[in-house]
């Protein structure tokens, strides 16, 4: 991807410029030769032995922290361009040193704090067209990021409802099956009653009403007796 690319181009220009200069230079000039050979590790040795020499030396500091960036340690290059920018410096140096705060802070997936770097190179130089690329690479990632977040939280509350939903079922089901045990449990405790039993217990019920029975008449006639006697 183009945006990767970016720091090493602002690296040889700043090689570009610096051919000739003060000791400290022939360890920066060192430092790009192995950083040109892909050994980043190196250059970064190279680089600080030029700081050594000299404390104030701007391109080697902007160079170790591109060595930082190809060797991955996002998060260091960021802070060590960070450190850059309290130098007073022309715009345009200011706004490669914000561009690769940027490219470091993307690299370390801190969206908006790299949208924030590129915004602030654009100020120093409205007319970087890579700082313009990076800027909208960065949004659109973060929107999709955002994006993303938003459906997360969308399955987040839908597996909510289910939890409760399968809650409330569960503890239906439990309050069924125990209502359906105490049936079971009072159903097993009634006597059972064999069918003989039930014979005759109904004909002990039915000879019981026919003694009622037969007792009753016998006082309604006991009562006509006497009331005929009366009245003689």
């Amino acid at each position: 991807m183009k945006w990767v690319k970016l720091i090493s181009i602002y690296l040889l220009v700043l090689i570009a410029v610096n051919v000739f200069a003060q000791k400290e230079r022939k360890y920066i000039r060192k430092g790009n030769k192995e950083y040109e050979k892909e050994n980043y590790q190196n250059s970064e040795v190279e680089y600080r032995k030029a700081i050594d020499k000299d404390k104030n030396s701007y391109h080697a500091s902007f160079n170790i922290g591109d060595a930082l960036y190809k060797q991955e340690k996002y998060e260091e290059a960021a802070n060590h361009f960070n450190e850059l920018t309290g130098t007073k410096l022309p715009n345009d140096d200011a706004s490669k040193i914000y561009h690769n705060i940027g490219n470091s802070l993307v690299k370390g997936q801190k969206l908006k704090e790299s949208i924030d770097a590129y915004k602030e190179a654009l100020r120093k130089n409205p007319n970087d067209m890579d700082t313009k690329y990076n800027l909208a690479y960065a949004q659109n990632m973060m929107k999709k990021q955002q994006e993303q977040q938003d459906k997360d939280k969308d399955k987040d509350k839908d597996k909510d409802k289910d939890k409760k939903d399968n809650k409330e079922n569960q503890n239906n089901q439990d309050q069924q099956n125990k209502k359906d045990q105490q049936d079971k449990q009072q159903q097993q405790q009634q006597p059972q009653i064999s069918k003989e039993d039930a014979q005759r217990l109904l004909q002990a019920l039915a000879n019981d009403e026919k003694k009622t029975q037969e007792k009753v008449n016998k006082e309604k006639v006991k009562a006509a007796k006497v009331k005929l006697e009366k009245d003689w």
